[in-house]
């Protein structure tokens, strides 16, 4: 059985039997993985809090070619994001980034690039205490690197450009986006300030990003759209989005 070692984020950790946990991670030389943490459950457990929801870790790991599951045997912390889960608002937020990167990854493809995305958006929120920007951010280029983001700055039904800072509206049946003279009843707005907003965030890190260059409500509005585009790609709603869209 070859050893494996990864620097990696914790997506999910559930109760297995009655000692382990089953754990899916993402490592970065691997991608997304699953495996089973021996003991980890029991109080004096070796790996202590290193398997919580978004913890960045250095992983070691097992496997075997007849075996879908590896076994997890040591787990160190980089950097822990229990305090950020004790605000309400951030925790949904960084349940959605672990629910979104574990239904769009498949198994066993390292992206190294969904890595630094999911890496840094965490650490955006722990950093400023805010989720908004972050969240859209995330969302936005997760879109981008699954090859599903429609075009920003041309109508999809007659082909028109629509130049920057014009308003333009999400068409979910296209799956791409119109003019003002091609939308249809139903269809989600989408600002000139959102538009802006959105080819600023594909050419700049989020970390050079802030509230006084997009404000909370652009954010949504880009959030709303690519999470449409998520949940049809992956057939189904999130869960987690839900409670980020129920009343507090």
């Amino acid at each position: 059985m070859p050893l494996h070692e990864s620097e990696a984020i914790i997506l999910r950790s559930y109760p297995l039997a009655e000692a382990d946990r089953l754990v899916s991670f993402l490592s970065r030389t691997m991608g997304r993985v699953r495996g089973v943490a021996a003991g980890a459950k029991r109080t004096k457990s070796r790996f202590g809090s290193a398997l919580e929801r978004l913890s960045h870790v250095r992983i070691w790991f097992y496997e075997k070619e007849t075996r879908d599951l590896v076994r997890i045997s040591q787990c160190e912390i980089i950097e822990s994001f229990l305090d950020v889960f004790r605000d309400y608002a951030a925790s949904i937020v960084l349940g959605l980034f672990s629910e979104i990167t574990e239904a769009v990854l498949p198994e066993r493809e390292a992206s190294d690039a969904n890595f630094r995305l999911l890496l840094l958006a965490t650490q955006t929120v722990k950093r400023t205490g805010k989720a908004e920007l972050a969240l859209a951010y995330f969302s936005l280029w997760t879109v981008k690197l699954g090859g599903w983001l429609p075009a920003l700055d041309r109508c999809a039904r007659c082909g028109r450009a629509i130049s920057a800072g014009e308003p333009h509206y999400y068409s979910t049946s296209a799956l791409a986006f119109v003019c003002e003279k091609c939308r249809t009843s139903g269809m989600r707005p989408f600002s000139g300030a959102a538009q802006n907003a959105a080819r600023k965030m594909l050419t700049q890190r989020l970390d050079l990003l802030g509230e006084d260059l997009i404000q909370a409500q652009v954010a949504r509005e880009i959030t709303e759209v690519m999470l449409d585009i998520v949940e049809n790609e992956i057939g189904h709603k999130l869960a987690s989005r839900e409670l980020l869209e129920s009343p507090a």
